[in-house]
């Protein structure tokens, strides 16, 4: 099996890692990539949202499968350039990905399909946002209604400011605040049937203690030790599968990963947000846990044969994922600073590049989030222990990292997600 990943961050890297160590895949190719995945992938230059190019790379290196990782190609119609190419591909339709590209549509989805979540208005007028931020109260959760590149979601008790980022916006969701902890659960679609992968948790603030700015995620962790143990059973039954019934029944059906950000409530889980892709730094964790070969996987979703691709196998222990950030990140991240150390960590961690470029026999800084260390063992602890005595090992000019993945009351449950501000990580900054 051949096949092209679309995308250029660590989701992506952690995508072509597993594809190449999947024995039925013989060729990983990644379109732009970067100088990490160019260690596993051949990289081609192509520009992601172009679905007439990325339609035609696919053709020409002949593959058998096109996955695609971030959403702003799956909402340009990557996916169906690439289908009507005659190419199986992993990813949603234009119209079904407006489960992300539109916060209306995914609420008028949930609403359809009876699916757990926040109360909700959308508005399009001044009078129309006053009204639904009385309505709901503080904290007051603003959602601009499109893709907004991690910056679309204010969740404040400031009304001023709330209604600020309204009137910013051509057309937004307000919607009532949810507490507790936040779950990240991927399920995998192939139109009619689903299969969830394991839930992973993971932190949005720069900063420990959940402090500090807004991320796209400092790192992340699977198992979760304090979570219901029917948790995965009750979203695929409430959530998931009426989901992907609704779409269908409309004529979109959902072919690719179905991201579901939960709240776990005191009345039980509700959907914060539909992702129509793997999040970041979460696949970096949940896929080095699944033991099942992944290209055969992805290609039963792309084919429609999931119902007959059989139970999903996991390996033992716990995955941590470390984020080392660049200087300034995440309001204007220096780039261009040289990388080190990155041959010396080993053992029971790895490293997945996320913004990263190959400048001559160097490697540097070309983003925010610069490199996710992911830390293996046989319990939590052990994890944590490796990702960090990985992160330990890398020397990067100006760059940052959190010290409390995956510890102290982050595995309680009482972490991110207990917190207006970290809410607000949470709703608009999957990828930034």
């Amino acid at each position: 099996m051949r096949v092209l990943v679309i995308g250029s961050g660590g989701r992506e890297h952690a995508l072509c890692r597993s594809l190449a160590a999947d024995s039925q895949v013989t060729d990983v190719h990644c379109a732009p990539g970067n100088a990490g995945i160019a260690q596993v992938a051949t990289l081609h230059p192509v520009i992601p949202t172009d679905p007439v190019a990325v339609s035609r790379l696919a053709t020409e290196l002949e593959v058998d499968l096109v996955v695609v990782g971030p959403e702003a190609p799956l909402v340009a119609g990557v996916a169906d350039a690439v289908r009507a190419a005659g190419i199986p591909c992993f990813g949603p339709s234009a119209e079904a990905s407006r489960i992300e590209g539109s916060k209306a549509f995914a609420k008028d989805v949930m609403l359809a399909a009876g699916v757990p979540t926040a109360r909700s208005r959308t508005c399009v007028t001044p009078e129309e946002a006053t009204a639904a931020l009385a309505e709901f109260g503080t904290p007051y959760v603003v959602k601009d209604d499109g893709l907004a590149a991690g910056k679309g979601v204010v969740v404040t008790d400031d009304r001023d400011e709330a209604l600020r980022h309204a009137a910013s916006c051509e057309r937004v969701v307000i919607e009532e605040f949810l507490d507790g902890p936040e779950v990240s659960l991927f399920a995998l679609c192939d139109g009619s049937t689903a299969v969830p992968l394991q839930p992973a948790q993971d932190h949005k603030r720069a900063y420990d203690g959940d402090k500090g700015p807004n991320t796209g995620g400092m790192g992340a962790y699977t198992p979760l030790p304090w979570a219901p143990e029917d948790l995965t059973r009750r979203v695929m039954a409430e959530t998931v599968i009426p989901t992907v019934t609704e779409l269908a029944r409309r004529g979109t059906p959902y072919t690719g990963v179905l991201f579901v950000g939960l709240a776990l409530t005191a009345r039980g889980p509700k959907v914060i947000e539909f992702n129509a892709r793997f999040g970041d730094p979460e696949t970096q964790v949940v896929l080095d846990r699944l033991e099942t070969p992944l290209g055969g996987l992805l290609l039963a979703c792309a084919d429609g044969a999931l119902a007959g691709f059989g139970p999903l196998s996991w390996r033992a222990g716990a995955a941590v994922t470390v984020v080392v950030a660049a200087e300034n990140y995440p309001a204007d991240p220096v780039k261009g600073d040289v990388i080190e150390g990155l041959s010396e960590v080993g053992g029971d961690a790895y490293v997945l590049h996320s913004g990263t470029a190959s400048d001559g026999d160097r490697t540097v800084s070309a983003g925010g989030r610069v490199l996710s260390v992911v830390g293996t063992g046989p319990d939590m602890a052990a994890a944590r222990t490796a990702a960090y005595e990985g992160v330990g090992r890398i020397r990067m000019r100006g760059s940052h990292h959190r010290t409390d993945i995956a510890g102290g009351t982050m595995l309680s449950g009482t972490g991110p997600g207990d917190s207006p501000a970290a809410h607000a990580a949470s709703h608009g900054t999957r990828d930034a």
